[in-house]
């Protein structure tokens, strides 16, 4: 059996074993989310620190099975342990949005310091273009934006760890098509984190993930990511991630170009994401979390056949589930109209 299967079974089982003690850790340390707003869907306090589980089955396990003497995984690794503990001051006490942010470039420099960076970018149409002097701000806004898109998203239960074991999977099975097998690793590490954290988060959820596991998961997603297309020379790597992770970056992108028409701070969170206009248009909390997931599904379906059918019928395959699931939610916001007017 290849070590990135044993590596997803093992990771998979110490997150799944590790949360009941996290939940019970949350309890005692008060980091307890406490539905005050409308923002927030749920009715009761629920602790969060959960992706201090998903952190310790990553580690642990990746302490065996990664070949540390790469750099760039032991940088991930030392980066996602910082990005951690700053998640983990959040989930209890509250950090301000720019000391956040300021702490997440940290982290991302922190990958750039072991040398994990974009250096080029491939065209599709023949040569590289390289980035020179952007390197560095490239890789840091990468990095940045993508440990955000998983904590922006992190909005109903289970949402953000199904997102990010699609995503993980997704990543794996293209590095496998690549014989990326040490990229491999990280992905099959990160979906068996993921998985074995879900069915404590998923509706109606025991434990949140908290900033803790969100900017965790979307930190490791953006690095194995680079690591990725570094190691690849082809146009393809660098599109993979980003429809990997279609939907957190369409909602993040969203969320911002909202905000600044409103005048407010970028990060100031609001009730407009995706899954919240999901839930007004009468969808359940698990309706719109499994409409998510299936859409995650469709993007990441798409970044597999991207190596293994070419790009235009990928692309192709996109647009013909993009129409099926606009017509799929217009279908059922008719016939919730329907029961509505109806009683």
């Amino acid at each position: 059996m290849p070590l990135y299967i044993y590596a997803f079974i093992m990771s998979m089982a110490l997150s799944y074993m590790a949360t009941p003690g996290v939940i019970k850790l949350a309890w005692k340390m008060g980091a307890v989310d406490i539905p005050k707003d409308a923002r927030r869907v749920h009715k009761k306090p629920t602790p969060r620190l959960g992706g201090l589980a998903i952190f310790a089955a990553f580690t642990a396990v990746g302490l065996i099975t990664l070949p540390l003497e790469q750099s760039s995984f032991r940088g991930m690794l030392i980066g996602g342990a910082f990005l951690v503990l700053v998640g983990v001051l959040d989930d209890i006490y509250g950090l301000p949005a720019k000391a956040k942010l300021l702490l997440q470039t940290v982290a991302a420099y922190i990958l750039v310091a072991f040398g994990l960076k974009v250096e080029w970018v491939t065209n599709p149409f023949g040569g590289m273009f390289y980035l020179g002097k952007w390197s560095i701000p490239v890789t840091l806004f990468w990095v940045v934006g993508i440990t955000n898109t998983l904590n922006f998203i992190d909005g109903l239960d289970g949402l953000a760890a199904g997102i990010a074991v699609i995503a993980s999977v997704t990543m794996m099975l293209v590095d496998i098509s690549l014989g990326q097998l040490n990229t491999t690793l990280v992905t099959a590490l990160l979906a068996g984190a993921a998985l074995g954290f879900l069915p404590y988060n998923f509706n109606p959820a025991k434990i949140f993930m908290g900033d803790t596991g969100a900017m965790f998961l979307g930190y490791i997603l953006a690095a194995a990511a680079v690591d990725g297309a570094v190691k690849s020379a082809t146009a393809i790597a660098l599109i993979v991630p980003i429809l990997a992770l279609g939907l957190p970056i369409f909602d993040t992108a969203f969320a911002i170009v909202r905000r600044l028409i409103k005048g407010r701070p970028i990060m100031q969170a609001d009730r407009g994401h995706i899954h919240h206009r999901l839930l007004d248009v009468g969808f359940s909390h698990r309706q719109a979390v499994i409409y998510m997931y299936l859409m995650s599904l469709a993007l990441g379906l798409c970044a597999v056949l991207l190596i293994w059918v070419g790009v235009k019928q990928a692309f192709l395959m996109l647009a013909i589930f993009l129409a099926l699931f606009l017509l799929g939610g217009r279908q059922f916001i008719i016939s919730q109209d329907k029961k509505s007017e109806g009683l």
